[in-house]
């Protein structure tokens, strides 16, 4: 195996960068916050050229520390890198953005959404088992810029790319037309592909109008697609020469750090993207129906297959709450805080409920929008703070009811990425699901899984899978373990039906209003 691997996760609110030894023990990271800007109401939008930036000066960052600790950055043998699965950029000719790059919290493509899924074809279910579009995939991304950028840019796009091998294709000295995507970020396309033969649809992109010239190939995430240039070590202080791997999908590699490598485990991913997954043998019919909601992906490993539902705001409502309304978007500490005083609100947060739709909302509760109800006098920033954290459980309980009507087995669920760290929201999800909550000593799955698959890929037994679980298998350990309480759980369970009852039916004509308030 290699001395030091180098891992990155392109993520939606920060891009980490981390390098680990033999023993996969962290020898440097560093982290920088991303931008996003709101140009629109219900559009969010980032630059992949940031990305790039940051993952550059992170790099930089974790080999002066290595440095600074006697360590030699010469010894690390391979860049692995993850992104976000769904969100796209246009890249020109020389691999350069020339569209900003749109992701999953964006909801320009609604219209759009409603318009593909009154054709009522079967064709999305039977190909990639996701019954009907929704307006964070890239498929409908890739249709928005083709229909509304100008003609000059429009001429100008040579591929669609996702962030993660954006930054990868760089560090190779890659060019558009040589632009990549793994088989898992693939399947965030959402549309577009056959998710078990891992091959673009030419089908399902005629019927999309998206001419199959803008997509870029399909590797393994294993595959070495190039090597670190002597400009990129230049700025990184990475050695030039070393394998670029062509990396993988966020969820993907947070599942396998979370010791998921076999079928009717549940995970809960606590990103930007409040994401509750179950991992499966394949597309199960019963979980791929109109109107559930849920996405199906193809996994990092061979024959890997996951269904997840989301809280598209889910962890980027923490965020807003602790920059905008606590007012400390420089202290990340503050999470702690808020928690510790919150847990000494009662649960239900004393009737006050966080409904939280701050992008808008999907499906037939489109209109919904973020907002506090049920607020008194007697109430504070720890309540509100704790109707947050109960605001993601509640929908993640919804999530849990349809997949155990599928027979999924869900006593028990992994929990992984930055917001695993939280004990109070893990016991309040343990209390909402009724279920059991593990958590692992490395927080970030993620970086942690690609240092791994780096290692794994220039050692000498490259390509075999079984030999990455065993890697994976020794490198996670169990944290901490949170178990419900009945009497908790019951009064979830009332206050969920009755909070459901309210988005669903009471408030539908006053989030209507409020929609057009909003535009006037």
């Amino acid at each position: 195996m290699a001395k030091y691997t180098l891992g990155f996760d392109a993520g939606t609110q920060s891009v980490k960068v981390a390098v680990y030894d033999e023993a996969m023990q962290c020898v440097a990271q560093k982290s920088y916050p991303t931008t996003l800007t709101y140009p629109q109401p219900g559009w969010v939008q980032m630059d992949v050229e940031e990305y790039l930036a940051l993952t550059i000066r992170a790099a930089r960052d974790v080999t002066d520390e290595m440095k600074e600790k006697g360590l030699n950055p010469a010894d690390i043998a391979a860049v692995m890198g993850d992104g976000v699965i769904c969100g796209i950029a246009g890249v020109d000719a020389e691999g350069r953005a020339v569209t900003p790059y749109i992701n999953y919290l964006d909801s320009r493509t609604t219209e759009d959404v409603e318009a593909i899924t009154a054709m009522g074809l079967d064709i999305w279910a039977r190909e990639t088992g996701n019954p009907q579009p929704s307006p964070m995939f890239p498929a409908m991304f890739a249709r928005w810029f083709l229909k509304n950028c100008s003609e000059e840019v429009r001429g100008k796009i040579v591929k669609f790319i996702h962030d993660a091998p954006f930054i990868l294709m760089h560090f190779a000295g890659l060019k558009g037309k040589d632009a990549f995507i793994d088989w898992g970020t693939m399947s965030g396309w959402g549309l577009g592909y056959k998710v078990e033969e891992k091959v673009w649809s030419d089908e399902q992109l005629e019927i999309l109008g998206i001419d199959p010239k803008y997509m870029p190939r399909i590797v393994k995430p294993w595959d070495r697609v190039g090597s670190v240039t002597e400009e990129i070590a230049r700025q990184t202080g990475l050695p030039a020469g070393i394998p670029v791997l062509a990396g993988a999908g966020d969820t993907m590699q947070s599942m396998l750090g979370s010791g998921i490598f076999e079928a009717n485990r549940g995970v809960d991913v606590a990103g930007t993207c409040a994401m509750f997954c179950v991992s499966t043998k394949g597309i199960v019919p019963e979980l791929s129906r109109p109107g559930l909601g849920l996405i199906f992906n193809s996994g990092t490993l061979p024959d890997t297959y996951f269904y997840w539902g989301f809280v598209r705001t889910g962890g980027l409502s923490l965020r807003w709450f602790k920059d905008n309304v606590a007012q400390h978007s420089e202290s990340g500490e503050h999470y702690r805080k808020m928690s510790e005083e919150a847990a000494k609100v009662p649960a239900g947060a004393n009737g006050v409920l966080f409904l939280p739709y701050l992008t808008g909302g999907t499906g037939e509760e489109k209109d919904a929008s973020g907002c506090f109800l049920n607020m008194t006098m007697d109430d504070d920033q720890f309540v509100m703070w704790r109707s947050v954290l109960e605001a993601i459980a509640y929908d993640y309980r919804e999530l849990a009811a349809a997949y155990r009507s599928a027979g999924v087995n869900l006593d028990r669920i992994t929990v992984t990425e930055g917001g695993s760290r939280d004990a109070l929201w893990n016991q309040i999800k343990s209390d909402m699901l009724e279920a059991t909550v593990v958590r692992y000593r490395n927080a970030g799955g993620a970086v942690l899984t690609n240092a791994l698959f780096g290692a794994w890929a220039t050692s000498d037994r490259a390509g075999d899978v079984s030999a990455i679980v065993e890697l994976l298998s020794k490198a996670i350990v169990e944290d901490a373990e949170y178990k419900p309480d009945p009497e908790t759980s019951r009064l979830y369970e009332k206050i969920g039906a009755m909070r459901a009852k309210l988005i669903r039916e009471d408030m539908r004509e006053a989030f209507r209003n409020l929609v057009a308030i909003r535009n006037l």
